[in-house]
């Protein structure tokens, strides 16, 4: 059992380790006796995990409800946001109650952005089932939904109480899911950790436990240091979206039918490509890259044109006075920001698709 703890604007613990799930009322207790909670969760993860959850919390005497939405990236919509919201309002959840995110990132967001508006702020708590969500989208605060425009383009900085990973659930991802997180794993070796790079990148973690429970808490302790340095993503925070400028086009241009993990490998490979390419990297990292996304069974390429992927980047969160952030690696390990124009876009992701 590891505990990293966030000191952002709220300070937080995250837990890492296994059998969370079936104690999770017992670590609740003390800090919140008396409370309601509702869990929110997916059709999925429910019928995996939401009996064990809600058994905990009421033999530790909580009253519980639960709100279960459709599983998949397409539930996370203004539609859904708001049957939750009027599901609380329903049960009278109160700013003293608590919700608790129970599932991957969808589920996170979702929950999180729900408690940052309902009431104009209740508390909640990130319980992430997936790889990606441990090492990812549970910490940090950051919550959304897409909109017809893009990905995450509605949302709150909105920090948990805690966050409990509980690595028993990896257990129950398939072979896709859990390649979705290696994505993000491999993101923080090449903008943060050399070390964890060269860990990972031969795919080997899976069924070492030792290993993917230090793994994950190396992801969150670069995150958690981030994060603390800038909250709101004013700065080097930005760092994270390595892969994501060009991963989060590739996911509206396939309507969602490509993963998260799956499209950020494609706008890792992307990046660093047209990084070299353009001459803002000394260093060519593409090739150690997709070596390691490949051991890691994720995509390297796509089908879709610059053209296309520009288009959607253009509408993506990250475009700024005329610019699109990208962040592209210097080395593995190290990364920087640099602002491409919109007219030179097409032509940047150009070279980025093009070996």
């Amino acid at each position: 059992m590891q505990t990293v703890t966030v000191d952002a604007s709220k300070k937080y613990d995250v837990i890492i380790g296994k059998d969370i799930l079936s104690s999770l009322g017992d670590r609740l207790v003390d800090k919140f006796e008396g409370c309601k909670i509702t869990v929110v969760t997916d059709s999925r993860v429910d019928s995996l995990y939401s009996e064990t959850v809600l058994d905990s919390l009421s033999e530790a005497g909580f009253q519980t409800e639960k709100f279960v939405f459709p599983e998949g990236e397409q539930s996370k919509n203004k539609d859904i946001l708001f049957e939750l919201l009027e599901y609380l309002a329903e049960k009278r959840m109160t700013r003293n109650d608590l919700l608790l995110a129970l599932g991957g990132g969808v589920v996170g967001d979702l929950t999180g952005f729900a408690a940052s508006c309902y009431l104009r702020g209740v508390r909640f708590i990130q319980v992430p089932t997936t790889l990606l969500a441990c090492v990812d989208s549970s910490v940090g605060g950051k919550t959304g939904i897409n909109l017809q425009a893009g990905k995450n383009l509605a949302g709150a900085f909105w920090q948990p109480e805690a966050v409990f990973c509980d690595l028993n659930t990896l257990d129950t991802l398939s072979d896709e899911t859990f390649a979705d997180g290696m994505a993000e794993v491999i993101k923080y070796g090449v903008i943060a950790d050399k070390e964890l790079f060269d860990t990972v990148k031969n795919g080997n973690i899976r069924n070492n436990a030792e290993l993917l429970e230090n793994t994950v808490a190396r992801c969150v302790s670069i995150k958690r240091d981030i994060v603390n340095a800038d909250e709101r993503e004013n700065g080097i925070r930005r760092v994270l979206n390595f892969g994501h400028t060009v991963g989060h086009a590739v996911e509206k241009c396939s309507d969602y039918s490509v993963s998260h993990g799956s499209a950020v490998a494609i706008g890792m490979v992307v990046a660093s490509r047209a990084s070299y390419k353009n001459g803002y990297s000394e260093t060519d990292c593409t090739d150690e890259i997709i070596s390691a996304l490949k051991e890691n069974s994720l995509p390297v390429s796509c089908d879709f044109s610059a053209e296309k992927l520009s288009a959607a980047a253009l509408s993506d969160k990250k475009m700024s006075m005329g610019n699109v952030a990208f962040i592209l690696p210097e080395c593995i390990g190290k990364c920087k920001i640099k602002k491409i124009g919109s007219l030179e876009l097409i032509s940047f992701i150009s070279d980025g698709l093009e070996k």
